[in-house]
This record gives C-alpha cells, sequence and structure tokens, in this order.
C-alpha cells in the first residue's frame, strides 16, 4: 500500500506552495513532488523541523528534525539531520518545481515525519560545508519564508 502525505506552505509574504510525499511501502525511499512560489531566483534552503507546531509562525517548527543528534548536512551526506533536504532551486518565474527522493525519511514508524514541519528558507543551504557552528547546525539557510505541516492524505 502505497503511503501519501501532503504540505501546505503558507509565509508572511507571498511565499507559498504544496509538497506532496509518497512512499511505496515502509523501508522505501520518500519522493517528494510540488511547487513553491513566490521565491527569489536561486537556491534557498528545505527542510523537515522538529516540532508541527506553526502558532508562533514558522519559528515554532523547532530545530531540523535531528533524531539522530547528528550535525547538518547534504541530503546525500552520511553526516546529516534526517530534515536535511539540501536546496530547491528558483527560476526567473520565482517557482521551485520539488522532485527529490529521499531514503532518510519515512511517512511511518517512530521517525515519521508525519506531523512535522516543512521549511523552505530565505538562502541557499551550504550543507554544513561553511566552516562555522552554525553551518553544523542550520547550513547558514538563514531565516523561514514559509512553512507548513505534513499531514496524511490519500
Amino acid at each position: 500500500m502505497v503511503l501519501k502525505a501532503v504540505c501546505v506552505l503558507k509565509g508572511t509574504g507571498e511565499t507559498n506552495g504544496v509538497v506532496r510525499f509518497e512512499q511505496a511501502n515502509d523501508s522505501a525511499p520518500v519522493k517528494l513532488t510540488g511547487e513553491i512560489e513566490g521565491l527569489t531566483p536561486g537556491e534557498h534552503g528545505f527542510h523537515v523541523h522538529a516540532f508541527g507546531d506553526n502558532t508562533n509562525g514558522c519559528i515554532s517548527a523547532g530545530p531540523h528534525y535531528n533524531p539522530h543528534s547528528k550535525n547538518h548536512g547534504g541530503p546525500t551526506d552520511t553526516e546529516r539531520h534526517v530534515g536535511d533536504l539540501g536546496n530547491v532551486t528558483a527560476g526567473a518565474d520565482k517557482v521551485a518545481k520539488i522532485d527529490i527522493t529521499d531514503s532518510m525519511l519515512t511517512l511511518t514508524g517512530p521517525l515519521s515525519i508525519i506531523g512535522r514541519t516543512m521549511v523552505i528558507h530565505e538562502k541557499v543551504d551550504d550543507l554544513g560545508k561553511g566552516g562555522n557552528d552554525e553551518s553544523l547546525k542550520t547550513g547558514n539557510a538563514g531565516s523561514r519564508l514559509a512553512c507548513g505541516v505534513i499531514g496524511i492524505t490519500e
């Protein structure tokens, strides 16, 4: 049975979007598809954050989802947070098209991302290679432009 989830991203400005998640079975990678609009052209950090709490805007989502207490990294690194999905790229039309497959994310079990928050950031994620403490926590990706809680869908 294919597992599915969705996240509607809302920001304080014009940034918003929808991300869909699909997982063929418990051990399969998670496929993310969707679009985020209202971004400045270029790369933007894209992460799953720990809490499904947006009561005080995106800041309530807490840090990157990191159940294994690792340093921040890129999506293909062994040393990374579960929530580290690297960057999405917005074109001149201010739209980022999302097409990501990630083997560390899951929609089932104790490490499920269901009920956590997706965040799109202002700046490029340096993937933990920025040479400072903040890089190892956030990738120096800057402020949170839009966010939304990941929920189950059909």
